[in-house]
This record gives C-alpha cells, sequence and structure tokens, in this order.
C-alpha cells in the first residue's frame, strides 16, 4: 500500500502543474468581470453566457461588475488577476482596442491577457433624421460634402464607437462633420429622432426599433452581411462606401499564464453556449449577431484583436483624441 502512495505521488509530481490543476478545475466559483455596470450590453451578456457555461463547467459562475475609466478598471482587474480560471473578463471593442489608444494603461492589452472565445459582434447603421433631404448612403456623402463642417453627428461620447465611426466616414469620404457629445446613445438617438442633429452611427441594437417605426432613417450597416432583423438595409458595401466596416465585438479573456488545459476548458464551456439555442435566440433578441463556430476559437479573436488595433490605432491617435 506505501508503495501504491508513494508511486502515486511521484506521479502526480513528473506532472505539468497545468496537467494537473486542469484535472481538478473547476472545483469552485467563476467569476465574469463586467467592466461596466449592471444592466446594459455587456452586462447582458455576460449574464447569459455565465449561466449557461455554468452548467457545463458543473460549477456556479457569478457576474461581478467592476465599472470605471470607461472600462480600463474592470479590464486591468482581470489583468492581474491569480491566472487560474476563476477569475475572466468579458470586454469589447472599447475597452481592447479604443481605450488602449487614448487610456495610460498599467497592462499590455495584448500581452497580459489569454483569449478565450470571440462571441458577439453588434456592427453599427448609418442613421439620419426623418426629414434629411437623401434617401441612399451616396446621395448622403454628397450631401454632407456640400455642406462641410454644417452637418451634425451625435457621439456617445469622445472616443466611442459612434465617434469613431463618424472619423472612419470622414477619412473615407473626404467630408467634414461636426461632433456633438452626449452622455451616451441613448440621448444622442432622442436628439436624432427629434431633429436637433442630422446623422450618427449607432449600435444597431440601440436604433432597430427607432427605424421599424420608421422615426428615423438607416442608410447602410457598417458590416459585410445585411442584418436579420433588417434585411432591407444594405451593406456599406452594397450602398457605396466599401469597407466601411465598423463594429463593436465582444470577447472572453483569462489573465495571461493561465494553464492552456484551464483555458481550453473554458473556451469549450463558452462554445457550448453558444451553440445552445436558447442563447442564441437571447443574443438575436439584443440585435447580437454570434460568429460561425470556426470565429469563435481563442486564436481567431487573438488574430481579430490585432487586426483592428493595427486598423483602428492610428486613425484614433490621428484624430488627436483624448480623455474626456
Amino acid at each position: 500500500m506505501r508503495r501504491q502512495f508513494i508511486a502515486g505521488l511521484l506521479l502526480a509530481c513528473s506532472l505539468p502543474l497545468g496537467s494537473a490543476v486542469a484535472q481538478t478545475f473547476p472545483s469552485k466559483q467563476i467569476t465574469i468581470v463586467v467592466p461596466f455596470s449592471a444592466g446594459g450590453p455587456t452586462d447582458t451578456l455576460a449574464r447569459i453566457l455565465a449561466e449557461r457555461m455554468g452548467r457545463s463547467l458543473g460549477q456556479t459562475v457569478i457576474v461581478e461588475n467592476t465599472t470605471g475609466a470607461a472600462g480600463t478598471i474592470g479590464v486591468a482587474r482581470v489583468a492581474r488577476a491569480a491566472p487560474d480560471g476563476y477569475t475572466i473578463g468579458i470586454g469589447h471593442w472599447s475597452t481592447h482596442v479604443v481605450n488602449p489608444a487614448i487610456y495610460p494603461l498599467t497592462f499590455d492589452i495584448l500581452n497580459d491577457l489569454e483569449p478565450l472565445a470571440y462571441v458577439a459582434t453588434n456592427p453599427q447603421l448609418l442613421i439620419s433624421r426623418k426629414d434629411l433631404p437623401v434617401n441612399d448612403l451616396k446621395s448622403l456623402i454628397e450631401w454632407t460634402k456640400a455642406n462641410s463642417d454644417k452637418v451634425t453627428v451625435g457621439t456617445a461620447g469622445v472616443g466611442a464607437a459612434s465617434h469613431v465611426s463618424g472619423l472612419y466616414f470622414e477619412q473615407k469620404t473626404g467630408a467634414r462633420l461636426r461632433f456633438i457629445p452626449y452622455r451616451g446613445a441613448g440621448p444622442a438617438l432622442q436628439d436624432l429622432i427629434a431633429g436637433q442633429i442630422d446623422m450618427m452611427f449607432d449600435q444597431a441594437a440601440n436604433s432597430i426599433p427607432q427605424v421599424q417605426a420608421g422615426k428615423i432613417k438607416a442608410f447602410a450597416v457598417t458590416s459585410k452581411q445585411r442584418l436579420k432583423a433588417l434585411p432591407d438595409i444594405p451593406t456599406v458595401d452594397e450602398a457605396g462606401l466599401p469597407g466601411l466596416y465598423i463594429a463593436v465585438w465582444h470577447g472572453l479573456w483569462a489573465p495571461k499564464g493561465t494553464p492552456r488545459e484551464v483555458a481550453a476548458k473554458l473556451s469549450a464551456a463558452t462554445f457550448e453556449a453558444l451553440a445552445d439555442p436558447q442563447v442564441r435566440e437571447k443574443f438575436a433578441a439584443l440585435g447580437q449577431e454570434i460568429p460561425d463556430p470556426a470565429q469563435q476559437t481563442a486564436g481567431s479573436l487573438r488574430a481579430y484583436h490585432e487586426a483592428e488595433i493595427k486598423l483602428w490605432w492610428p486613425l484614433i491617435k490621428a484624430a488627436g483624441i483624448k480623455i474626456e
């Protein structure tokens, strides 16, 4: 018996630490850190995923809201957490692409985090007040050029997706816009409906109901595919401004150094959640599109994240966007 115990001990000691940890993972509650307040779109997605992932992992997965500094505090918490798989984070285009270009972060957005899964994307809609005197994207571009520096564009604040989308529009078309910052996309959209501003870029999930109600015009969706919820709205490629792609996409990350086998279990639980018909239905109701399975992988998230940084950092820095 003593010999069997010693043999077992020697075998355990000979296993790589990651393998030994992975065999018992998870043995306790897992936390998904949301870098924004409760009730927002990122928080909602996290809670949908947490419930379904918990069933796959056999442990409770809770959501913890760690807010502040446009999401950088929550992301920093994940980057500094113990790399054991019990603290992971959800983030999106603003927290993982825009913020690192304008905030003096105390961590490296690429090297201090371990990608787990690319979970959803929400493209923008280019929308305008209902009485704008044009009806298609090509005419809109001509109108903005003819009224340079006069066209008012609402944004959810400096550096928000709505703002960066407008800057990208300027770069692509040569038009000059007057950006009007608001304390969030909601107030900007309300002023657009009221005709107080001319146009804006907005997350599809936020503005779809207003387009469907006929309260605003929609010219194009900033993705390669049309929206299932608004199949009559053309893509930017179809409408005459090819390549104007921008979306608020979400991913899951773990701290750098998380054992590979542990990260693989977390990724697998995420993939199972994203394949669940009920999860897919809930995401669709929020205007969120789930990537194809091949695009959901950690490697795909890493490649896409790097490509987005390469695309957006030069534009953000050239525009001189600063912290408000």
